[in-house]
């Protein structure tokens, strides 16, 4: 970077060109949160050099001990700090709007026709690729997080405390949370981990925002506007529930809010809440819809955690809210609740917080308890494929008879294949549904 001969800094975008970006942003940002900060990376780090390698990072620690996903909340930090706070929020914006489309496209296709036998098959083959997939996640996660036995032992707890006792998960991330602070006081050593994902101190050229550029003006840190921040987004939160007079999607609301406070870990972790909420609470859908939720949330772009539009729209569509004849309508307006107050707060943490984090440049505070929530984490996704594994493969048990109804061998063997390709094979995600896709396929019509 000191090399006489490297480029210059780029042009300032205008807030236009960034607009631009973020919009083709939200229609290819496929491959979960690592693919999407990829994406990013790639783009706004290398090629664009509108952020340098270590700013970039630090943002992304940032994100990363939030509740929510953070690979949108990425790209509303980067997008505040170009174009303050209307950047951040077209930034947050466009990264889920396009999903929120898609995904109520595909769930009414699923719902109007998914008793036609070829969408039947493509999903009886996408069902056991998912529970390979949450299977994968839990490695994933837990082969960097479980550094040491006593993180191992958190895992193991959280995982009989949901299984064996059915705590619901925010107890646990709670419970979790704490552990990790006592004990990164008590045995630091045990809870030090590294942060990103990846080591900054590559070079691409002198960027935009580089490693000594001094925060913007607007990213000072003001007590005052913290304080318009939190009135503002309370206040937005506040007139979207006295709106809505439908009771379900009153409820949703309520129930989504408190889904986007305990999303730590992302979009895996929380499932298992989404799921007690959706499923055994309100009786929104049926566990095996919630399966096809997944697996349509993993075949479309966007932060994985918009399953919640699948699960605000199969809610609305079943209890009919708008009367039997307005079924899309319902669909719809269920899908969009879930997507509002599922990641309004996202806006509010990174609005409200980055000014402290770009004020510090120093290492966040929050790395013991986020390290305890991290390693409980995996217990609870573990749990999760137990459960998505359960409904593929013994589809007819029950509750009462776990292991009635017959053995799918076929789709044991699709969830074994589709584990192998993602862990020893390194094969992308899409390839690995749409392979299973077509196998399943085949196999209805054949079988």
């Amino acid at each position: 970077m000191n090399d006489s001969a490297a480029p210059a800094a780029p042009p300032y975008p205008t807030f236009f060109e960034a607009f631009r970006y973020w919009l083709k942003l939200g229609f290819i940002s496929f491959g979960g949160p690592a693919g999407q900060i990829a994406i990013m990376h790639q783009e706004l780090v290398e090629k664009r050099r509108w952020i340098s390698e270590r700013r970039f990072l630090h943002a992304l620690n940032y994100c990363m001990v939030l509740p929510g996903p953070e690979a949108q909340q990425l790209a509303i930090y980067i997008g505040w700090l170009l174009h303050r706070s209307w950047g951040g929020i077209v930034a947050g914006t466009l990264f889920v709007l396009p999903s929120l489309f898609i995904l109520a496209a595909l769930t009414w296709i699923y719902l109007a026709f998914g008793e036609v036998t070829l969408v039947k098959g493509i999903f009886n083959g996408i069902k056991p690729a998912v529970v390979a997939i949450v299977v994968f996640a839990a490695w994933r996660i837990g082969s960097r997080a479980l550094k040491n036995r006593l993180l191992w032992g958190f895992a193991a707890a959280s995982f009989v405390a949901i299984f064996a006792f059915h705590v619901p998960f925010p107890y646990i991330v709670l419970a979790a949370g704490v552990l990790g602070y006592v004990g990164g006081r008590l045995r630091p050593a045990l809870f030090a981990t590294g942060g990103g994902h990846g080591a900054a101190g590559k070079g691409h050229g002198p960027a935009l925002i580089d490693d000594d550029t001094p925060p913007p003006a607007h990213a000072r840190h003001s007590h005052l506007h913290l304080a318009k921040l939190l009135f503002a987004g309370l206040a937005l939160w506040g007139a979207a529930m006295w709106l809505i007079s439908e009771p379900t999607l009153r409820l949703m609301g309520e129930f989504f809010t408190k889904a986007a406070l305990v999303t730590f870990g992302g979009a895996y972790a929380v499932l298992p809440y989404v799921y007690q909420g959706g499923v055994e609470t309100y009786g929104w859908l049926s566990g095996t819809q919630m399966i096809d939720g997944l697996a349509l949330g993993e075949t479309t772009p966007g932060p994985l955690i918009m399953v919640v539009a699948f699960v605000g729209f199969v809610g609305a569509w079943t209890k009919e809210i708008f009367g039997p004849d307005a079924l899309f309508l319902a669909g719809f307006a269920g899908a969009s609740v879930a997507t509002f107050f599922t990641f309004l707060p996202s806006f509010l943490f990174i609005l409200a917080g980055a000014p402290l984090v770009e004020a510090t440049h120093g290492d966040l505070k929050f790395t013991a308890p986020l390290t305890g929530i991290t390693a409980a984490v995996v217990g609870v996704i573990l749990n999760l494929a137990i459960f998505f594994g359960w409904h593929v493969i013994w589809p007819k048990a029950t509750a009462a008879a776990p292991f009635s109804g017959g053995f799918e061998w076929f789709y044991a063997a699709i969830s074994v294949a589709a584990f192998l390709a993602l862990w020893k094979y390194k094969q992308d995600i899409m390839k690995v549904i749409g392979a299973c896709a077509a196998i399943g396929l085949a196999y209805t019509y054949v079988a």
